[in-house]
């Protein structure tokens, strides 16, 4: 009570923050008559003055008003777009490290413009992110006029980029792309064999468009590059066989009956079977399989047991197997020859069967065609929940893509092992300032806040909203609901208003347009199958009595505009159109316009809610743009996937005592509060997904970031002779130590076993006995700095032998190294998380485990790199220059060959070349190709002189 008090009397934060940013409006638009007096090239010249101003000292915020008042001029002449006021506000809180949230049609490219120049004078660069290719290309473009006018550089990064060009595009004062894009080009970098192979240069400021989508929607799914693993296509196969003969268990919610019979039932702790009387149910006389439900009820409530082979966890989306299941699979893995007889499925050597059985099992009943994959082109391509676009290239990760691959009987790929990975939190966390932009991002302010220090700003509307948002409409069952929808649709295209149907996958979409069909109503469809023509359908969507059912992909990045778009007409026209055309489009797009805004203008009408309010508020957000005006209504049913798991027994217990006769909806405040509340447990669970998620990978980032850290510094590095050095020591010292342990006497040295260690892993015979025979002073400090000063000269001789080549060994051996530890670390931490949480059986913390484990990995791999880079360099054959340069050749052109497969849910893939280190030991021998050439022979290059005083020198 004294919050709401207070909020009345001082306002909320929001109105603050917006009322003081205006004060600075005031400040930007006092420039404004003095800036539209200049040129185009004083305006240009700006920039360079404001580049200046900042490299001296002078900060940002002092810049801001005279920046802004530049952009806006800039946008004025170029783009014939002047911004307004409430825009100046969304920029400054994209420059303030916040979160704009704006509605629809207000503009949000265009505010984009205002942070990105002022930041961009700093000279490291500006990221603007956005949710698919199309957009990134699209607003590059758009606003490219208006960054050239102030003098900037724009460039754009999109998937399957020429290097050279994603090089340059990087380089530019401005690089709009996606946050795939961006984030796989981080990845790529630290896999990079060269420093010139880098493509960023460096995290400084991000201006995420659609923040919420990319932040809290994709959050849970990591970015993954990985290569080929082995490959168990038949095993898919055979095991997709065995779903269909599994059974799913029964519902067991039991229910009331008057009928009292008289039955033995076998109760809970009893050892015998007790005759009591129990309400049949569902049961018939014959069947003994009844459970006490509740035995003071008066009949006593009673249920079915539960009878099949596994059950289904909607909530959680996960399946089970029964006892009864176990059973049937374990037989059928024997019948087939997978199994061993008496082998038991949770056997060490049988887990890898049981994740195939658990991944058929939710292929075929967690996953359905045309709501989250579609078939496309012989492969089974995923659909974005979120946004209803398809996603090429992603695969679902354990085994589930390749079972899904089964189900469907197209082409099964090869499973993958993981070669780098980060997630967008950890990602965009790395950003020094980051901003986002979008219109639903308040119902996550907490989430924003929490996880990225992101706080979410309201702007005010420039013009106030005009949209009716009804409530919904409630109905028994989805015919019920459909056929209102249809009957509602046929009366809003009597009127000329034109209709978007929102649906919530490919799959209602298309049962949505067989139910129009019938009715005889033209229509459009927009899902997943049809992206191509998205822009066309768009265009068309705001004409009078136009109907769109479309899924979520209508709800992001374009604007439906009542009566057409006229921009896309006038475009159609082409070059050579006359005056007299372009009017007469004008005039009868006008009459369009007009004839829509009487009936209403759009009408939105939803077929189910989403788990997420955001998700509703975006396709709500369609009508309404700039005051237009417009309605929105939900239609539900209690067979609504929402509704039937996470809604209250109450409403369906409360609607059918209501007595509600066929067709009937309930449409109250009530109802909606409720489906709300439904909203927000799913959104909260979501969040603890998303945040244990976070915890989780906040210690593999940890770990991430000391190895990327450490291989930037090595690419970077001319020479990294001193850290060899330093990693020789190391290593020579544990090799001895393992053998002769320190302050340890000399009854307890294990001396073959260190000469043998010594041969083994530096391949040099050192007669350790001998020494110990020599002299009888050699104690173990003697000792150890002895074998030290005889391995380092063995070193230093061959380093001098070698030449200078020897550095560019040292730092291509240690990157391959470290490369090849990483990924299998990766692995490693990959099973440890898969497993970690069954130790919550052992009243142990899971996520203290983890940690506590996988810094044991991490200490293990920092250990085993320098022991193989050492054990490496000594064995290293000699190499010439044109060698090095060969072998770094044929990686690159490797790395260029095979084919890139990026997946984003899991196991996502680039084939990153790899050299074996092997390649470059002596135990394979030398073959030379042609005869040999003599030291005094002229060398084989050309240049005139001596083999040895030449090439020769090297070998």
């Amino acid at each position: 009570m004294i919050n709401k008090v207070l909020k009345l009397l001082i306002g909320s934060r929001n109105d603050r923050e917006v009322k003081r940013l205006r004060k600075l409006v005031n400040k930007i638009n006092a420039y404004e008559p003095d800036y539209e007096k200049l040129s185009d090239d004083e305006l240009k010249g700006l920039t360079t003055s404001f580049k200046k101003r900042v490299s001296d000292g002078e900060s940002l915020d002092a810049i801001l008003p005279e920046a802004f008042a530049a952009v806006r001029e800039a946008s004025k002449r170029a783009m014939g777009m002047r911004h307004f006021d409430v825009q100046m506000i969304g920029g400054m809180v994209l420059h303030q490290g916040r979160i704009s949230e704006m509605r629809t049609g207000e503009g949000k490219t265009l505010v984009a413009t205002l942070a990105a120049y002022l930041n961009a004078l700093s000279g490291n660069g500006v990221h603007v992110v956005t949710v698919n290719d199309y957009l990134a290309s699209r607003d590059a473009n758009w606003m490219r006029p208006l960054y050239e006018a102030l003098g900037l550089s724009v460039g754009v990064v999109v998937a399957m980029q020429p290097q050279q060009e994603k090089y340059d595009a990087y380089r530019c004062d401005i690089t709009y792309g996606t946050n795939n894009e961006f984030g796989f080009d981080f990845l790529r970098d630290n896999m990079a064999l060269r420093k010139e192979d880098r493509m960023q240069r460096g995290l400084n400021f991000a201006i995420v468009d659609e923040v919420d989508s990319i932040l809290i929607d994709e959050a849970r799914t990591p970015l993954i590059i990985s290569g080929a693993a082995q490959d168990s296509s038949e095993l898919y196969r055979v095991i997709n066989k065995l779903v269909p003969s599994l059974e799913k268990v029964a519902d067991s919610d039991g229910e009331r009956n008057d009928k009292i019979m008289l039955g033995k039932i076998q109760l809970e702790g009893d050892d015998k079977p007790t005759t009591v009387p129990y309400a049949l149910g569902r049961a018939d006389k014959e069947n003994k399989d009844l459970v006490i439900v509740d035995s003071q009820a008066k009949p006593p409530l009673c249920r079915l047991a539960d009878k099949g082979h596994f059950a289904i966890d909607e909530k959680s989306r996960q399946v089970e197997l029964s006892e009864e299941g176990h059973e049937l699979v374990e037989q059928w893995l024997v019948k087939n020859k997978l199994m061993e007889e008496n082998d038991s499925l949770y056997s060490a050597a049988n887990l890898s069967l049981l994740q195939h059985v658990h991944s058929a099992l939710k292929a075929h009943t967690l996953f359905n065609r045309n709501v989250e994959y579609i078939v496309q082109d012989n492969q089974v391509v995923l659909i974005d929940e979120h946004t209803g676009r398809t996603m090429p290239g992603r695969r679902l990760s354990e085994g589930l893509h390749q079972a899904i691959e089964a189900k469907e009987g197209v082409q099964i790929q090869a499973e993958s092992q993981t070669l780098a990975s980060t997630t967008f939190q950890n990602y965009f966390r790395m950003y020094q300032k980051l901003s986002g932009m979008t219109g639903t991002a308040d119902t996550e302010a907490f989430e924003l806040k929490h996880i990225y220090g992101l706080e979410v700003i309201v702007i005010p509307t420039n013009v106030p909203v005009a949209r009716d948002d009804l409530n919904d409409l409630v109905f028994l069952s989805l015919d019920e609901k459909i056929d209102a929808v249809v009957n509602d649709v046929k009366e809003l295209v009597e009127k000329n208003a034109p209709v978007l149907v929102g649906t919530a996958s490919v799959e209602s979409s298309e049962l949505m347009s067989q139910r129009l069909k019938k009715g005889g109503i033209k229509h459009e469809v927009l899902n997943a199958k049809q992206h191509e023509r998205e822009a066309t359908i768009i265009a068309e969507a705001g004409r009078p009595g136009s109907v769109t059912i479309a899924t979520n992909m209508a709800g992001r990045g374009t604007d439906i505009k009542l009566g057409g778009n006229l921009d896309v007409e006038l475009e159609a026209l082409g070059e050579g159109a006359t005056q007299e055309q372009i009017e007469a489009v004008k005039a009868d797009w006008q009459k369009r316009h007009e004839t829509v805004m009487a009936a209403g203008g759009l009408h939105i009408i939803g077929t189910e809610r989403h788990e997420s309010r955001r998700i509703d508020n975006q396709l709500r957000g369609r009508a309404g743009r700039q005051g237009d005006p417009g309605m929105s209504r939900f239609y539900l049913s209690l067979e609504d996937n929402l509704m039937r798991i996470f809604a209250s027994e109450r409403m369906r217990n409360f609607m059918q005592a209501l007595g509600m006769e066929k067709g009937e909806a309930i449409e109250h405040r009530m109802v909606t509060n409720a489906i709300e509340k439904a909203q927000r447990k799913v959104e909260a669970r979501n969040f603890d997904y998303r945040k244990q998620l976070l915890e989780y990978d906040d210690v593999a980032n940890d770990q991430r970031t000391v190895v990327y850290t450490q291989r930037n510094d090595l690419l970077e590095a001319d020479d990294i002779e001193d850290i060899v050095a330093g990693i020789r020591d190391d290593v020579i010292d544990g090799v001895v130590s393992g053998y002769v342990p320190p302050q340890s006497l000399i009854e307890q040295w294990d001396v073959p076993g260190l000469e043998q260690a010594l041969q083994v892993d530096f391949g040099v015979d050192l007669p350790v006995q001998k020494w110990l025979d020599d002299d009888e002073k050699l104690y173990e400090e003697t000792l150890r700095k002895k074998i030290h000063e005889a391995l380092e000269a063995r070193y230093l001789e061959k380093s001098e032998r070698i030449g200078s080549v020897m550095r560019s060994i040292e730092k291509q051996i240690m990157l391959q190294v470290l490369d090849t530890l990483w990924k299998e670390h990766l692995q490693n931490m990959d099973h440890l998380r898969q497993g970690i949480g069954l130790r919550a059986y052992a009243q142990k913390n899971p996520k203290q485990e983890y940690k506590r484990e996988a810094f044991e990995l991490f200490q293990a791999l920092l250990e085993n790199l320098k022991y193989d880079v050492v054990k490496v360099l000594y064995r290293v054959e000699p190499m010439t220059e044109e060698q090095m340069e060969a072998m770094e050749k044929r990686q690159r052109e490797e790395a260029e060959r095979q084919k890139l497969q990026l997946e984003h849910e899991s196991k996502n893939a680039l084939q990153a070349d790899e050299q074996e280190v092997k390649e470059l030991s002596a135990d394979k021998p030398y073959v030379r190709d042609g005869r040999k050439v003599g030291r005094n022979d002229p060398c084989p290059c050309g240049s005139g002189k001596k083999y040895k005083a030449c090439h020769g020198k090297l070998v």
